[in-house]
């Protein structure tokens, strides 16, 4: 059937992109435009054609971009006024409900294009919403989808007391946008005095600072991870690296490990993880370093007696362009490790890049097995937590790795 013009501005694609658009992937890239019915402005919904004109879907334009065309929806019937998004809202929260079940106080409630958001991010850390912004259409609605949330939520029996923004990230500035961050000011709610908050995760409690932390405050993707490392840890040395704000060392103290020594470049980490181990009464089963771990891991003895090492790195690559130079990061960290644990020790193991594909990353750990001379029996192979959903016709949405194996 022909299409048949309901207002918006249209845009025909190559065929090329048609296909991954047909396939379910919602970006259109610079290049991939053929032919405009009507020049759109930034942020404005377009209608996107076949080469034969036929309705492939809906998305937001920009033209500031390199994903010129991000698609919300392939329903021609769609309205995108009020209702449509807080449907769409509703569905994102009753999923988390439903596979987060009662630990839904602290997790990622709207996961970008994952959720249909494109370029939207949403945290819950207890009363507050963390949000980034990457998308110019979403960030021209904000003043619909913002409380629209917190009405869904707040209906669902939620105390939410604010609402954040970060969007103090650079990338902003590549879709035309200005890099900003404070409280979003939602109608009859006064503004909290401060930016930091406790939350609670497997049990553990953490001071989260959602204006100045990493991300939006706290990494919810591991919280699974963690419980996964707590349950092998008793009885262990546990060296935690990369630890952050301490999330992985808390959980394998208290999971009952003998030691745990936690290690992160930045001192000012290092003593969150120190304030979060006192919160929680693990201090004194605890050390901490602020050190490098690259130059950290060959300066540590056999004699220290680790037999648990837990390697959470940040992102090696964020691009394609660099993945071979990622992969000598995450292969020498992996085989320092390997090195230097006993015959039967445990290393927890991961990657938060989605460019490092799972099969490279299983690639280099074999390498890394053979050049330290030892054989490696996987106990577990994870992924992020499910509020952070995968869709596999996006394959960006899966970027996790984390394995877990015994030094054999």
């Amino acid at each position: 059937m022909a299409y048949k013009n309901r207002g918006f501005k249209t845009i025909a694609i190559t065929k090329k992109a048609e296909s991954s658009v047909i396939q379910g992937h919602p970006w259109v890239y610079d290049g991939e435009l053929t032919d405009f019915d009507g020049r759109p402005y930034d942020g404005e919904l377009v209608d996107v054609l076949s080469s034969k004109g036929k309705y492939l879907g809906t998305g937001f334009y920009n033209n500031n971009s390199k994903i010129k065309i991000r698609i919300i929806s392939s329903n021609i019937n769609d309205k995108f006024d009020e209702a449509f998004f807080e449907r769409r809202i509703r569905y994102a929260w009753d999923y988390r409900k439903t596979v987060m079940g009662n630990d839904t106080d602290c997790c990622r409630v709207i996961f970008g294009e994952a959720d249909t958001f494109p370029g939207l991010t949403v945290d819950r850390f207890n009363d507050i919403l963390v949000t980034q912004t990457l998308s110019l259409g979403i960030e021209q609605r904000k003043d619909i989808i913002f409380p629209l949330i917190y009405k869904v939520l707040t209906e669902d029996g939620q105390k939410i007391s604010a609402i954040f923004e970060r969007n103090d990230v650079s990338i902003r500035e590549l879709e035309g946008m200005a890099q900003n961050k404070g409280f979003y000011r939602l109608e009859g709610l006064p503004l909290p005095e401060t930016t930091r908050t406790v939350i609670t995760e497997n049990g553990i409690r953490y001071n989260v600072d959602y204006e100045n932390g990493q991300k939006t405050g706290f990494f919810l993707d591991q919280k699974y991870n963690r419980l996964a490392v707590s349950k092998l840890a008793g009885g262990r040395r546990v060296l935690d690296c990369f630890t952050h704000t301490g999330s992985f060392a808390l959980n394998a103290a208290k999971g009952g490990a003998s030691h745990v020594c936690a290690v992160d470049i930045s001192e000012d980490a290092v003593e969150m993880a120190k304030s979060n181990a006192v919160l929680n009464g693990l201090d004194g089963r605890m050390s901490f370093r602020a050190a490098n771990v690259f130059d950290l891991l060959p300066e540590i003895s056999k004699s220290e007696g680790f037999d648990f090492i837990i390697l959470d790195p940040p992102a090696f690559t964020k691009s394609r362009s660099t993945v071979d130079s990622a992969m000598r990061g995450y292969k020498e960290i992996n085989l320092r490790a390997m090195r230097l644990l006993p015959r039967g020790g445990y290393l927890a193991t991961c990657s938060c890049s989605h460019f490092m594909k799972d099969e490279l990353f299983r690639s280099m750990l074999k390498s890394a097995a053979f050049d330290a001379h030892v054989s490696l029996r996987q106990i577990e192979a994870r992924q992020q937590a499910p509020d952070h959903p995968i869709l596999w016709n996006v394959p960006e949405t899966d970027y996790l790795k984390f394995y877990i194996f015994q030094i054999v």
